[in-house]
């Protein structure tokens, strides 16, 4: 989904984004294992893996969505494609996270 130029794409904005909240996923998981390993209340542990769950589901639409960006590119290839995927593949994969 990277364009050749040397300037940085939204794309890759869109994934630095994504990259950034999968490293504060990671660090949220880590704390709710510790949380059931601790034996914390169950109402706490269920809060924070629902945050953890919207934040992964966040993450795979930003990723969706730069991709439709990229393939809606008036500059770019008109072969149906987006980063490598096809429309269909795209509409798929946004529909594989709902």
């Amino acid at each position: 989904m990277r364009k050749t130029t040397n300037e940085p794409s939204q794309c890759d904005a869109d994934l630095a984004a994504v990259l950034n909240r999968l490293r504060r996923v990671q660090g949220q998981l880590g704390g709710v294992i510790g949380m059931i390993e601790q034996g914390r209340d169950c109402k706490d542990i269920v809060t924070q893996l629902a945050a953890v769950s919207k934040a992964l589901d966040r993450a795979g639409f930003t990723v969706i969505a730069s991709g439709l960006r990229s393939c809606m590119d008036p500059s770019a290839d008109k072969s149906g494609y987006a980063g490598g995927l096809t429309i269909d593949e795209l509409e798929k994969l946004f529909l594989s996270l709902a």
